[in-house]
Order: structure tokens, then sequence, then C-alpha cells
């Protein structure tokens, strides 16, 4: 027990320090050279590349990340996932990795210390294992829908402002680029979206493949069907203001219908928890009482 705790403390201060140096590296190097160079300002020169927090992460977990092994199908389906929870750097994939190294060894060593192999050693660290192996996926599936559902929330509010801006006079590219500049702090997972689509539109990609792009890169129905709507407007020279603004309604009609639906299920939500947690209480209390005189009834009459 010793000697792993002992084990654990060395391989924290070691991972500690390789962390600090990694991260206040770069700046003691600005540092010095403004002093040396007697610089203004404590920029680095342009010689000195600056690293950013995923490199630094990246170097961190470059040990760890190169054990699992990997196929190219299965880094592009990571990197779709990654992509739809909103983290598109390439650095990403490799802490992904690292993490599900690191992950199960750092619960195997919280089991080691804390004691808990003891019940049951080799079940304890299988555990331990396969739950760190997964809990990196768990944990991307999370960020994934939590973004879609703000995806989903946030855009009847973009439909809205892209309307407005189209009846003002604006066009299509101008309505969503101004509705990423008034959505970029209420709602900024929608407006980096939109604002990816002017910027692939910019590159030179036609615009129905653009809100193509959209609709796979985020997964969500309603962002799908939007596409949809404004490819056939577009194709077929309808009007989009008012293609827009009946979508809008949809949805938001959708929305309440949703609300409606998850209000109707509470009861039936309800039951589990009363059968397992409240009924038990109130039955201890009701009939505990006359349970005891029961049994001290029957105690008097068999003696």
């Amino acid at each position: 027990m010793l000697t792993a705790f002992l084990a654990f403390i060395a391989a924290f201060l070691l991972i500690s320090s390789v962390g600090f140096l990694a991260f206040y590296r770069q700046d003691a190097l600005g540092k010095l050279l403004s002093a040396v160079l007697d610089r203004s300002d404590n920029r680095l020169p342009p010689s000195i590349p600056e690293v950013q927090p995923g490199t630094r992460i990246e170097r961190i977990v470059e040990p760890f990340q190169k054990i699992v092994p990997r196929s190219p199908r299965e880094v592009t389906v990571l990197k779709k996932r990654l992509v739809r929870a909103g983290l598109r750097e390439k650095t990403y994939v490799n802490i992904f990795y690292g993490a599900k190294v690191m992950v199960p060894v750092i619960l195997c060593l919280l089991a080691t210390i804390t004691g808990a192999y003891t019940l049951s050693p080799m079940f304890v660290y299988a555990v331990a294992l396969g739950l760190g192996f997964l809990l990196p996926d768990f944990w991307l599936d999370r960020c994934i829908s939590n973004r879609q559902l703000e995806l989903t929330l946030g855009l009847p509010e973009a439909v809205d402002l892209i309307v407005i801006c189209i009846e003002a006079g604006l066009s299509l590219d101008k309505a969503v680029m101004r509705t990423c500049e008034e959505l970029r702090q209420s709602q900024p997972e929608i407006s980096d979206e939109l604002n990816l689509v002017i910027l692939e539109q910019r590159a030179g990609r036609p615009r129905a493949d653009a809100w193509k792009n959209l609709a796979e890169r985020t997964a969500v129905k309603t962002i799908r069907s939007l596409t949809v709507i404004l490819i056939q407007a577009d194709k077929f020279g309808s009007s989009v203001g008012k293609t827009l603004r009946a979508h809008s309604e949809t949805l938001r009609t959708r929305r309440r219908q949703d609300a409606e639906e998850k209000a109707a299920q509470t009861p039936v939500k309800l039951v589990f928890p009363l059968v397992l947690c409240i009924f038990p209480s109130l039955f201890l209390v009701t009939l505990g009482p006359s349970m005891i005189i029961m049994f001290e009834g029957f105690a008097k009459f068999l003696t």
C-alpha cells in the first residue's frame, strides 16, 4: 500500500513538472528575449512560433495516445464526432486517444490508493480499466448532445433574424453574416456554424454545398430541414423571406409540442421514484408503530 502511494505521488509530481514546463516555457522565453533584445512589446520574434494551448496539451498526452491502435476509418469517424461537438482542431484527436489511456490508469491508481481493490482485485481493476476506456466516449457523446440541443434552441431566433434582414433589403449571404454578428453572444453555437457557412462560400464553395455541409456537420433534423428549404427556394426562385418565416413558425410550434410531450411524460417518469423512494418511507411511518405493537402482543401471547 505504501509503495503504491509513493509511486502515485512520484508520477503525479513528474506529470505536474512536465505540464508546468510545457505551459510556462514559452512565457519565460518571451521575457528573456524581450530583456536581451530590448523590445518594446513582449511578443516573440517571427522566427519563434507561439505554442497554442492545444499543442501544449498534445505534447503532454503524446506518449499515451500512440498506445491505442487506430485505423483511418476510426479516425475519420472520430473527427466527425469531434466536429459535431465543436472541437475542430486536429490536436483533439490525439488528446482523445491519450485520454483513453490516461483515464484508466488514473482510475486504477485511485482504486489502489483508496483500497477498493481489496474487495476483489481482478474485478475492481477490470471495471476501472473498462470504465476508464469508455469514459472519453461518454463525455464526447454528452458534448455532442448538448451542442445539438443548443443549436436546436437557437435556430428559430437565427431564422427570425435572417428573415428580418432579408425583408430589410439584404441578400441571403449578407443576412446570414449579420445574424452571425448579432447572435455571437446570445447563441454562440449557431453563430459559429453559420460563420463556417459564410467562410466556405468565400472560399469558392457553392451555396448549396455549404448548406449541405452545415446539415452534415451538425446532424440536427431542424437544420437539415432548413437546408433543404433554402436549397429548394434558391433552385426554384421562390421568396426566401416568406419561406423562412413559415419555417420559423413551424420550428416554434414543434418546440412547443415537444415541451408539451415532455410535460405529459412527467407522471409516468414519477412512478419509479414514488415506488422506490417515497412509498417505502410512508409505509415505514404509517405501519411501523402498529407492527411493533403487533410483535409485542404476539411475544406476550407466546410466553
